[in-house]
């Protein structure tokens, strides 16, 4: 009797199954193709060569499924997501296989840089969603078109060329960009409207662009610059002020870069230049009148004709008013007349004057108030130097600190003035050029020492103490400005009473004049001078020691005389001496007597102690 055979057990099976996988050339994440073998309501059922079927969405299969057009026995393309789920049906999906497909075309475009085809369908954060036939795309704002675009409205669901500019398949990320392809074929259609244009070539144009330093215009496919300096010959400050969008205008091509295609026009080059033959119609030193165009800091522009304009420099707007801003002086649009001062053809320059319309004040001044002229002014400021004094036509003088005061110093008598003081000055000197006035305050007056012309050495003078000092006293000359001072060495012939402190201001003194120096405007007293000559005057007329009177006696006769005759009484030998004789002569040189007074007197005393 045969032996049974054995029967196959679980694990046996298991085996099988296995063995059957590893053989099979399947595997998860893979495009496979299957067989269609039945159609279920919305699905159809696949047989890709596993012992288990799968079920993909007639959705997936796009118009073919939607429409019915799936039938048994259609061979298809799916993606194997897994072999079998958790009801023994494998994972079967035709949308990844077509990403997949979509993938590895969209990876060989890429490689080789050439354009794929796409849809935008859907507006994301920051640009937009382009379905490139299953992959999912990313499309930046800024790479749709070569200039902003308003309304991507027409371009929804509009096939598209694209370029793809960065893939990552493990994250799933595409990068795409329209205005790549775009720039690509402007730069081929500039390629062909760059040859058919040339320098110096005149075309007609549409202004699309106006911008604060120029226009873009369209020449029919490519689009040039007119910058705002080439609009016209005159100043331009702002392009809208000529043109206007959508204007047509016609331009000379000045430049035409073949590297980057930029194109440079100009319109003013259609009209004849304004500044051929400049010289000759504007003179130097001739007069025009012209219209304010801008003012700067540094002054302002004066249009003379459309195309030609001038600047009057800060420095040449006003004689006076030095560091005032030109808005002050003229206002924009405003009508003035004008110097014509330079002209530089090469450089197209034209430099104009504003004050040369007016006369030069100072030389106004000068002829009106010739040096020695008393002349009134404001004082305007004080500085460490002097005084300035607002004059006529607003111009200023200056009074040095050594013109304010013979006597005192410029610091004290600064001090006597302040602003808005309306005070009267002497012209010094006026110069042009320079656009200087000196001013003397203290030679209104007159100078003090000129009072001095009618004093010499060794008159006899009253004065009054106006000031004592250790050293001295000093005293003001009566009847005149004139100050002196008496030292102390000669407060008196008695060396006990060569004290200042005996005197006071305000008491009056008589001394005798010992020097004048009118360079140093100084004078020197003597009251000890004063006495010696007293008693030698004394001793001359009214007898000597010899007759046995003593010197008290002579002074007191002399005194009691000089009573007795009052103003008649004849003047002594001494006093006609002293009269006779000149500037730097003592009395006793011109009688001949003893140069010294005081051995004289001394003489006299030792003779009245001998007899």
């Amino acid at each position: 009797m045969q032996a049974a055979e054995p029967q196959p057990t679980r694990e046996d099976f298991a085996a099988l199954l296995e063995e059957s996988f590893a053989k099979s050339d399947l595997v998860e994440g893979s495009v496979v193709k299957g067989t269609v073998v039945a159609i279920e309501k919305d699905v159809a059922i696949v047989d890709v060569g596993l012992k288990v079927e799968g079920r993909v969405p007639l959705k997936e299969f796009g118009a073919r499924g939607r429409d019915g057009e799936m039938k048994p026995g259609d061979e298809v393309e799916v993606y194997l997501e897994r072999i079998e789920n958790a009801l023994g049906e494998a994972m079967l999906s035709r949308d990844k296989a077509r990403r997949e497909e979509s993938w590895v075309r969209l990876e060989a475009s890429f490689e080789k840089n050439d354009t794929v085809t796409g849809q935008i369908f859907n507006q994301v954060k920051g640009g937009f969603t382009v379905d490139l036939d299953g992959a999912v795309a990313f499309l930046p704002r800024s790479q749709v078109d070569v200039r902003p675009v308003r309304d991507v409205g027409p371009l929804m669901n509009t096939p598209q060329p694209f370029r793809i500019l960065k893939m990552d398949k493990r994250r799933g990320n595409i990068v795409v960009s329209r205005r790549s392809v775009l720039e690509d074929t402007l730069a081929e259609q500039r390629s062909e409207l760059v040859q058919r244009l040339s320098e110096g070539q005149v075309v007609d144009g549409v202004v699309k662009n106006i911008t604060e330093y120029g226009a873009f215009v369209d020449l029919g496919g490519i689009d040039g610059l007119l910058h705002v300096t080439d609009m016209a010959w005159r100043r331009v400050n702002h392009p809208s002020e000529i043109l206007n969008i959508g204007e047509t205008v016609k331009v000379q091509i000045i430049r035409i870069n073949p590297e980057t295609f930029r194109i440079s026009l100009g319109m003013k080059q259609l009209e004849t230049d304004p500044w051929e033959g400049i010289e000759a119609k504007y003179p130097i030193s001739a007069r025009f009148t012209g219209r304010v165009t801008n003012i700067t800091d540094y002054g302002a522009f004066v249009e003379l004709e459309p195309g030609i304009e001038g600047l009057i420099h800060v420095s040449e707007m006003s004689w006076t008013k030095k560091n005032v801003h030109p808005g002050k002086i003229v206002s924009t649009s405003q009508e003035v007349e004008v110097v014509i001062l330079e002209v530089d053809p090469s450089k197209r320059r034209v430099s104009l004057g504003l004050k040369q319309t007016m006369r030069n004040p100072w030389e106004e001044f000068a002829e009106k108030y010739p040096v020695g002229a008393v002349v009134e002014g404001e004082v305007k400021n004080k500085t460490e130097f002097g005084l300035f004094l607002g004059m006529e036509n607003d111009v200023d003088g200056m009074v040095h600190l050594s013109d304010l005061d013979w006597n005192r110093s410029g610091e004290e008598a600064m001090e006597d003035y302040k602003k808005g003081d309306l005070v009267q000055a002497k012209v010094l000197d006026v110069d042009v050029e320079k656009e200087r006035i000196s001013l003397g305050i203290k030679q209104v007056g007159g100078d003090p020492m000129e009072a001095a012309s009618g004093l010499r050495k060794g008159a006899i003078v009253t004065g009054e103490v106006t000031q004592v000092m250790d050293s001295g006293v000093e005293v003001k000359i009566a009847d005149s400005d004139l100050t002196a001072f008496i030292r102390r060495a000669e407060l008196s012939r008695e060396r006990s009473e060569q004290r200042p402190d005996r005197f006071a201001p305000g008491e009056k003194v008589d001394a005798r004049i010992t020097n004048i120096d009118k360079k140093s405007r100084k004078i020197a007293l003597s009251i000890k001078a004063l006495e010696i000559a007293e008693e030698k005057e004394a001793v001359a007329q009214y007898g000597s020691t010899d007759s046995g009177a003593s010197l008290g006696d002579i002074l007191g006769a002399a005194l009691k005389r000089q009573q007795d005759n009052g103003d008649e009484a004849e003047p002594a030998p001494a006093e006609a001496a002293e009269a006779e004789a000149g500037d730097g002569e003592t009395a006793a040189e011109a009688t001949g007597e003893e140069p010294a007074a005081e051995a004289a007197v001394e003489d006299t005393e030792e003779e009245a102690k001998a007899k």
